[in-house]
C-alpha cells in the first residue's frame, strides 16, 4: 500500500502559563494611572456591596466549625428531597473553608502622601487625550468586542499619537491580559477605524503612514497628488531634505518646489501633541502618580500620590453575615445558604480587589525606587544630561519584576519632582558605548549637541562634520551620520537653513 505524505500548516497561540483571574486583575490595575485607579475603585464599590471605604479598624477573625447535614423535609417526595440535598451539599462545599479564607480580611490603606489633605494636583484641561479620542469612538458603530480592542489600541498609542507596537504584539497582550483572541486582520480593521478619527494621522504605525493619512484627508488637487508622490515614492529623499532630487524626479521648477515644501511642512508629524499629550500639556489633565522629594543634602525620597484613592475594606455587615452562618448553620434553610453563598462570592471578590490594589502599590513602589537609584544624579541636579542610559530591562533586573510589568508601570504615569513634572517614560533612554567601553546616554549627547548649535555663529552655522568634530573634542565620539540623526530628532535643520 503506497504511503503519502501530507504537509499541513497550522497556526496556534499558546501561553507558557495560564493567567489566573487574580493575576489578570493585578496586571490591569498596575497599568492604570492614579486618576483612573480612583475611578476603577468607585466602579468596583458600586458593583460589589461587600467592598467599602473604612476608617482604621480591625476585623474579627472567623473559624469554620464542623459541617452538619441539612435536615430532611419528609413532606417532599424522594426526587425533590434528593435534588434539595444535592443543592445543599453543593452550597456547603462552596462554603467549605469559609472561616479559614476569611481569618484576616485584608484592608487597603491609601499611602500617606506629602499631606493627608492634599488638594488634587491637576494641570490643564479636565479632558485627557484618551477621553478626547473615546468621545469620537462613541460615534462609531462598534461591537463590544471591537470597542474593547479599540480602547486597548488607544491606550497603546505613544505620546505623539503613533502606534509603535506591532499588531502581533498587541494581539498577544490582548490574549494574555484581556482574554481576547484577536487576529492581526481583525486588529487592522479596528485600527483603520481609529485612523479615521481626529486629529488626522492618529493611530499611524510610522511617520510615513502618519503623513499619508493626513494627505488623504485633503480635498482632491494637483498639490495633493504631488504630496502623495513625495511621501510614497521619495520618502527617503524627503527625510534627508534632498529637494534637488525630488524636484528633478517630479519635474518641478523652483517655485513649484517651494510651494510643495510649504504644503508638506503644514503636516503634523506628532498628531497626539495637538491633543495635549507630552509635548503639549496645556490641554491635558495630569495627576502625578509619584511625588519625589530631593533634600538639599542629596537625599531622594518618594511617596505614591494616593490623595484620591480611598482606604478599602470588606464590609462589616457582610462579615457579620458570615459570622452568623458559623453560629447558626444548623438551622439555616436552603434559601439562606444561597444568600450566604452570594455573600461569600462578594467577600472573595472584595478581598481579591483589595489585594490587587495592594499589589499595585508594591509594584509601583519597587519600580520607582529602582528608577531613583539608577537616575539619582538627575533627581539631585535636574540636569537632563545627568540621565544615564536606562531601558526597561535594567529596571526589571533591579526589581525582579517581569519586563512586561515594568512596561505597564511606565505607561501613562507621571512623576512630580523638584525640577518639574515628567512622564515616567522620560527617564528611559538608549545608550551609546564609546571605543573605550564608556557608556553614554543619548540624552547627554543630544544636550551637548544642542548647546553647540545654540552657541554657534548664526552667520556661519556648523556643518554636521564640524559638529561631529566638536563633540569628539568634548568626549563624545559620534559619527557624522549619528549627528545628523540626532539633529533631525531635535528639530534642527541642516546648516544652510540655520542662517
Amino acid at each position: 500500500m503506497a504511503q503519502t505524505q501530507i504537509q499541513e500548516q497550522r497556526q496556534e497561540q499558546r501561553l507558557g502559563q495560564s493567567i489566573s483571574a487574580q493575576q489578570l486583575l493585578q496586571a490591569q490595575l498596575v497599568e492604570l494611572p492614579v486618576a483612573q485607579l480612583a475611578e476603577r475603585i468607585e466602579t468596583e464599590m458600586h458593583d460589589n456591596p461587600a467592598l467599602e471605604t473604612t476608617a482604621d479598624e480591625d476585623f474579627p477573625e472567623y473559624q469554620e466549625g464542623p459541617d452538619d447535614p441539612e435536615p430532611t423535609d419528609t413532606a417532599d417526595d424522594y426526587e425533590q428531597q434528593r435534588e434539595r440535598e444535592e443543592r445543599s451539599d453543593a452550597l456547603d462545599a462552596a462554603l467549605e473553608g469559609l472561616g479559614r479564607d476569611d481569618e484576616e480580611l485584608p484592608v487597603y490603606h491609601a499611602g500617606q502622601s506629602m499631606a493627608d489633605d492634599r488638594e488634587e494636583m491637576i494641570y490643564g484641561s479636565q479632558l485627557s487625550f484618551f477621553d478626547q479620542i473615546m468621545q469620537q469612538v462613541g460615534e462609531l458603530e462598534l461591537s463590544e468586542r471591537q470597542r474593547s480592542i479599540m480602547e486597548y489600541l488607544i491606550g497603546s498609542l505613544d505620546d505623539d499619537g503613533l502606534l509603535r507596537k506591532s499588531l502581533e504584539a498587541v494581539a498577544d497582550e490582548l490574549a494574555v491580559y484581556h482574554n481576547i483572541d484577536a487576529t492581526t486582520a481583525e486588529l487592522l480593521d479596528v485600527l483603520r477605524q481609529l485612523q479615521q478619527l481626529d486629529p488626522p494621522g492618529i493611530g499611524a504605525r510610522s511617520l510615513q503612514e502618519c503623513l499619508l493619512l493626513q494627505i488623504d484627508r485633503r480635498p482632491p488637487s494637483h498639490a495633493k497628488k504631488l504630496m502623495k508622490r513625495v511621501i510614497e515614492d521619495h520618502f527617503d529623499e524627503f527625510i534627508k531634505k534632498h529637494w534637488d532630487k525630488i524636484s528633478t524626479a517630479l519635474n518641478l521648477n523652483i517655485t513649484q518646489t517651494e510651494a510643495l515644501q510649504h504644503e508638506l511642512r503644514r503636516l503634523n508629524p506628532k498628531p497626539g501633541a495637538s491633543m495635549g499629550e507630552a509635548v503639549g500639556r496645556s490641554m491635558q489633565q495630569i495627576t502625578p502618580d509619584f511625588i519625589v522629594d530631593t533634600q538639599d543634602d542629596g537625599t531622594v525620597t518618594f511617596t505614591l500620590n494616593s490623595s484620591d484613592v480611598p482606604q478599602l475594606q470588606v464590609s462589616q455587615s457582610f462579615a457579620n453575615l458570615l459570622k452568623d452562618y458559623q453560629n447558626n448553620r444548623e438551622s439555616l434553610s436552603r434559601q439562606m445558604k444561597e444568600a450566604l453563598l452570594y455573600t461569600k462570592q462578594k467577600v472573595d471578590a472584595a478581598q481579591s480587589f483589595i489585594e490587587a490594589v495592594n499589589s499595585r502599590r508594591r509594584t509601583l513602589s519597587r519600580t520607582m525606587q529602582a528608577i531613583i537609584q539608577l537616575q539619582h544624579r538627575f533627581f539631585e541636579d535636574g540636569d537632563e544630561a545627568s540621565l544615564r542610559p536606562m531601558i526597561l530591562k535594567d529596571v526589571a533586573a533591579r526589581t525582579g519584576l517581569d519586563l512586561s510589568t515594568i512596561s505597564r508601570v511606565s505607561n501613562s504615569k507621571y512623576v512630580l519632582t523638584r525640577w518639574g513634572i515628567f512622564p515616567l517614560k522620560f527617564f528611559f533612554s538608549d545608550g551609546f558605548v564609546t571605543e573605550s567601553g564608556e557608556e553614554l546616554s543619548t540624552r547627554e549627547i543630544k544636550a551637548a549637541l544642542k548647546d553647540i548649535i545654540d552657541n554657534e555663529d548664526k552667520k556661519k552655522p556648523l556643518s554636521d562634520d564640524a559638529l561631529s568634530d566638536l563633540l569628539k573634542e568634548q568626549g563624545y565620539p559620534v559619527a557624522r551620520r549619528t549627528v545628523a540623526k540626532y539633529r533631525d530628532q531635535m528639530g534642527f535643520p541642516v546648516a544652510r537653513l540655520r542662517k
